[in-house]
């Protein structure tokens, strides 16, 4: 039974250029999900002509007024998450509590580099997205692509190219490898990719996407999967990815 859950939605950072313009976009989004609050408002890749004291300002504005809790960041950089808590410390405002971060078994560096040193440093947590790398760990790709799958839909062809290239051929045969450690596990590859990000001791949540509710109940399944992660099932993981970041990059 689910008993406590938190809500969060995302806007982008451009509508921060003025304090005043920020609640009406928050508004609506609060009148559609019929809230009065969310826990967590995230501001969706810094715009390059908004100063970030600006954009941090705007934030601290709607809590303030009560429209959400929290504030946190999504896509942006190490250096740009930094100066935005820097600069909530020198002007007495709200700085963000966490980053949405792209993170799955072909993207690491950021999730397992990156953020923990902003952790350490100034407590920043992670909210990940993507664990099944836009469909591609799911394994309907590995015979081609399938008619009505994401990749095949105009607009998604980026996923198309990278499927079909080199690294996507590479990718696609370590995911066989993978299913079969799923299936000594006893679940679904999906199931094991998504255990997989949760297992990071870094990550505090992790977003699943699903267009069917079938699909949602395979991935909410992946947390009985987790205790299964031993260290040596881990290791077997590495060895099969050969991808995991092996040294610290200078914020």
């Amino acid at each position: 039974r689910l008993e406590k859950f938190n809500l969060s939605f995302s806007m982008s950072a451009q509508f921060t250029v003025y304090t005043f313009t920020i609640p009406i976009p928050i508004h609506t989004s609060l009148d559609r999900l019929q809230l009065q609050y969310v826990d967590v408002v995230f501001a969706n890749r810094p715009d390059p002509n908004t100063p970030i004291e600006e954009t941090v300002r705007a934030m601290t504005h709607v809590i303030n007024q009560g429209m959400a809790m929290y504030w946190g960041t999504s896509r942006w950089t190490s250096v740009e998450i930094m100066e935005a808590y820097s600069v909530a410390r020198q002007f007495n405002q709200i700085p963000p509590v966490c980053e949405q971060a792209e993170y799955h078994m072909f993207q690491r560096e950021k999730v397992e580099v990156q953020l923990p040193e902003l952790f350490h440093k100034i407590g920043i947590g992670a909210m990940t997205w993507s664990p099944l790398a836009c469909g591609i760990i799911t394994g309907k790709y590995s015979n081609g692509i399938p008619p009505q799958a994401r990749a095949s839909l105009k607009g998604y062809e980026w996923i198309k190219d990278k499927i079909q290239g080199e690294e996507g051929h590479r990718q696609q045969l370590k995911l066989k490898d993978l299913e079969a450690v799923a299936e000594r596990l006893g679940c679904t590859l999906p199931q094991l990719a998504i255990a997989w990000c949760l297992r990071n001791e870094g990550v505090n949540s992790v977003l699943l996407g699903a267009s069917k509710p079938e699909q949602l109940e395979e991935n909410i399944g992946a947390i009985q999967v987790l205790p299964k992660l031993s260290v040596s099932v881990i290791a077997e993981v590495d060895s099969i990815l050969r991808n995991k970041p092996s040294s610290k990059k200078q914020m």
